[in-house]
């Protein structure tokens, strides 16, 4: 969801305006999803990198997650929405990881959408948490060497339990994956839009998953004829 303080300051506002839009938007097309034909939706909110921006941006986005739980989650589970967090909470402020952690018991039962969201999250920080995971089940001798398959390390991954995504879309005109799912991503399809996020309509959306049904998949193997 890229695109948000360039909005914002294109406009001549502060960068925290285009981040609250933004939160906006994210409710726009969670409800789309479901009628799109979408189950699962995962929002990279905050990377692992994004501490270097201000104390003050960084401290209105945290306002924003807050805010947004507090806000959404009647409504999120009146519709049937399950939300869950990936990411290392370890760092977060202890009020929020409680909100968090309340929100995705309250919704834990909604089956209309699975909306996951990425909050200091990296994919390479991730990969590390799992090797280390496995890495002391060796040394302890609860696996051995030749049990470290790819199924092991995805049972360790923060999306444990999730499928890995079809289709990845990045905004605002990037081009680069910004280390988001590098692991779960190996096979997906990817869309990358001018678009500044506050703008990304469900509209656009639409249209995107369309030609992503267009799409011939094979996954390594050769078109038959």
């Amino acid at each position: 969801m890229d695109g948000n303080g360039r909005w914002a300051t294109s406009r001549g506002w502060p960068r925290l305006v285009g981040h609250r839009r933004g939160a906006e938007r994210v409710r726009e097309i969670v409800r789309a999803c479901p009628n799109l034909g979408i189950r699962y939706l995962t929002v990279y909110a905050f990377s692992t990198e994004n501490w270097k921006r201000s104390t003050e941006e960084v401290l209105g986005l945290m306002a924003i997650f807050a805010r947004y739980i507090d806000r959404e989650a009647d409504r999120l589970l009146a519709e049937g929405v399950r939300l869950r967090f990936i990411g290392d909470r370890s760092r977060l402020d202890p009020k929020l990881q409680r909100m968090m952690a309340g929100i995705e018991e309250r919704t834990a039962n909604g089956t209309r959408l699975t909306f996951t969201v990425a909050i200091n999250y990296g994919g390479r920080d991730e990969i590390t948490r799992a090797m280390r995971a496995l890495a002391l089940d060796v040394a302890q001798g609860r696996l051995t060497a030749a049990e470290v398959t790819d199924a092991a390390i995805t049972a360790r991954l923060d999306t444990a339990g999730l499928p890995d995504p079809d289709l990845v879309i990045r905004t605002s005109g990037e081009t680069r994956t910004s280390n988001f799912l590098p692991w779960q991503t190996a096979y997906a399809e990817y869309e990358f839009t001018p678009t500044l996020w506050p703008d990304f309509t469900a509209h656009e959306l639409a249209e995107i998953v369309a030609r992503f049904g267009a799409r011939d998949r094979r996954f390594g193997g050769v078109k038959q004829a």
